[in-house]
Parts: C-alpha cells; sequence; structure tokens
C-alpha cells in the first residue's frame, strides 16, 4: 500500500470505529488491492473499507470508497488491541 492511500485512508484499521455525517461505522475489513477494491464499489477504486453501521440494529456490512476528511472523527481505534 503506497503513503498515499495509506493517508486516503486514514486511521480505518479493522476494528475501529469512525463517525461522520452519514452515522458511526466499524471497520470490517480493508481492501488494498485495486482491481478488488473496483470490483466492489463497482468503479475505479484504490482501495476500499468494508464497514457496518453500528447506530442500525440490522446493520448490513458493504464497502465505502470515500478518503478520510476532517469531517470524519474517530471514535475507537482498530488495530492490535
Amino acid at each position: 500500500m503506497t503513503s498515499e492511500v495509506a493517508a486516503q485512508i486514514g486511521p480505518r484499521a479493522v476494528g475501529a470505529i469512525y463517525q461522520n455525517s452519514d452515522g458511526a461505522f466499524e471497520v470490517l475489513s480493508l481492501v488494498t488491492d485495486p482491481a478488488e477494491a473496483a470490483r466492489l464499489l463497482k468503479r475505479r477504486a484504490r482501495f476500499a473499507v468494508i464497514v457496518r453501521d453500528v447506530l442500525r440494529a440490522d446493520g448490513q456490512p458493504f464497502a465505502v470508497g470515500s478518503v478520510w476528511t476532517t469531517s470524519d472523527h474517530l471514535v475507537r481505534a482498530g488495530g492490535a488491541q
């Protein structure tokens, strides 16, 4: 993974929870293979983040390809805990 892609993913490691205007999401998986990310997102992509909306009891996993911005806020860090 390049440093540019890592910067676009931001602190969204597996297990992290982040919040923005769309909701609060738990990171289930990171996809950094561009071909697989493009397949998941149905568009050109360098990465995809598989998330689950933690504010919905019936939240199903889905893929997002948005970059980390100042409107995103880390609620819980992921990775080795």
